[in-house]
């Protein structure tokens, strides 16, 4: 009786002295965690403001060009929508620059460069009203204006590299806070790993010590039950990769099984069966076409939402601009000219989307043409609707490849070492399908590619 009392004292202190390292453990986990859980926050915030920063940024941008847009639309056509319009866009453009005063980076560089952004802000905004109020005082003063506009361009000529420099930075702040964040999760995963992996040692130390019956048997009935699961979870694979087998392994084989029929077929004579297997292939690659284009499907009605602002727009206009704009970052001068065959001048369209789909457009057209050849942006019309075409005598589209183009990442085999995303096609296929409009493709290899865009009009 003395020799089990001793023996279960000393196996209850080893009992104590485990559950209360367990416990002790168990909060030193949490601490950590909650320590490192409070730093992946502090990087989340500073991830989340970086990206506030550049989207004021891109915001900013946009104000500044159609703010330009709508003064020569006014100046041009005389139009007090367009008047209207360049208002906006000028509060827009004193708006996100006020906005990205508070939000910039607290370095000297950003600061400084922030300092001469808004300095040229300030000439470029006194000179669009300048020219504003000259066209009000004086509508033939047309040299003066030329000026006034070859002075904006210069500013913005200034201004485009200090925006580019200040999203630089924020960009490498914005690597630095993900590498931090990085590191702070993989450090909190080592820390409750380590920590369960020493909890688990104690508890099964706490198990080893506590040999008696009942705890056998309950280790006994805990492992059928485990095993239970587990037979189950089995079972559930099985019928699950039976499933995935029969759906995928199915097509394919009858695929490969037709492809051999036709392959010796075409060995000897040709005869009307060759067509049946022929048949029985497309079917077979039908059937997985609809299967992937299913998932597709899924995939895009759970991400992407695509905001859509119509708003009446001077065309015209917005196509000239963009092609001063394009001229002004093509960095091997390629000959855009803008042909104008409608009569209709304006039209309810989304700007940012519309400029997204002839700015990747003309940028393709661009990268894929040699210096020397040239580049047309027409503008037509239909009873209803508005048609942009986009013309090169590029590289051209391998008739093969005509239909991929539009995945993202997906790059035609004749682009050699020209640098790309294959993004830029695809980005311009959600755009118009956000406008409810379609887009076509002619192109040959070696001698160009024309791209039709065709958007309803809109009341």
């Amino acid at each position: 009786m003395t020799r089990q009392l001793i023996k279960w004292s000393f196996q209850g202190k080893w009992i104590a002295g485990g559950f209360g390292l367990t416990l002790l453990l168990i909060g030193l986990v949490t601490f950590a965690s909650f320590n490192n859980t409070t730093e992946i926050k502090q990087s989340a915030n500073r991830v989340h403001h970086t990206y506030q920063t550049l989207n004021t940024l891109t915001n900013f941008s946009a104000a500044m060009t159609g703010a330009e847009s709508a003064r020569r639309g006014y100046i041009f056509l005389g139009n007090t929508q367009d008047f209207k319009r360049y208002q906006d866009e000028v509060a827009n453009m004193r708006s996100e620059i006020k906005l990205l005063k508070e939000q910039i980076y607290s370095s000297l560089s950003q600061q400084q460069r922030f300092i001469q952004l808004n300095a040229l802000v300030s000439q470029r905004l006194a000179l669009l009203q300048q020219s504003i109020e000259l066209y009000q005082k004086d509508r033939t003063a047309l040299p003066t204006q030329n000026n006034i506009t070859d002075r904006s361009i210069s500013i913005r000529e200034k201004i485009l590299p200090i925006i580019a420099a200040i999203t630089a930075e924020e960009q490498s702040y914005l690597q630095t806070s993900l590498q931090q964040s990085e590191y702070s999760i993989n450090l909190r995963i080592f820390i409750e790993i380590l920590g369960t992996v020493l909890i688990i040692v104690v508890i099964f130390s706490l198990c080893v010590i506590l040999e008696r019956q009942w705890i056998k048997r309950d280790r006994i009935e805990s492992l059928e039950s485990s095993l239970a699961q587990e037979i189950k979870l089995g079972e559930l694979k099985i019928q699950l990769f039976s499933m995935i087998s029969h759906e995928f392994r199915t097509p394919l084989s009858v695929i490969l099984l037709s492809s051999q029929l036709l392959k010796e077929i075409l060995e000897e004579l040709v005869d009307e069966k060759q067509l049946k297997n022929l048949y029985r292939i497309q079917s077979s690659a039908k059937l997985m076409n609809h299967l992937l284009t299913d998932i597709l499907t899924l995939t895009r009605a759970e991400a992407g939402k695509l905001d859509y602002k119509s708003q009446l727009i001077n065309v015209e206009s917005f196509c000239l601009n963009l092609v001063e704009d394009l001229r002004l970052f093509d960095t091997t001068p390629h000959l855009i000219e803008f042909k104008n065959y409608s009569e209709c001048f304006r039209a309810y369209l989304d700007e940012k989307l519309l400029y997204s789909i002839l700015s990747n457009l003309l940028l393709n057209a661009i990268k894929y043409s040699s210096a020397d050849k040239k580049i047309y942006l027409v503008l037509n019309s239909e009873s209803k609707a508005i048609v942009f075409q986009v013309i090169d005598e590029g590289i051209g589209i391998p008739l093969a490849e005509q239909q991929k183009i539009y995945e993202p990442f997906y790059r035609c085999q004749n682009v050699d070492n020209i640098v790309g995303t294959g993004l830029g096609l695809s980005v311009v296929k959600k755009c118009v399908e956000r406008h409810q409009g379609e887009i076509t493709v002619k192109s040959q290899v070696g001698v160009g590619t024309t791209f039709t865009v065709k958007i309803p009009h809109q009341m």
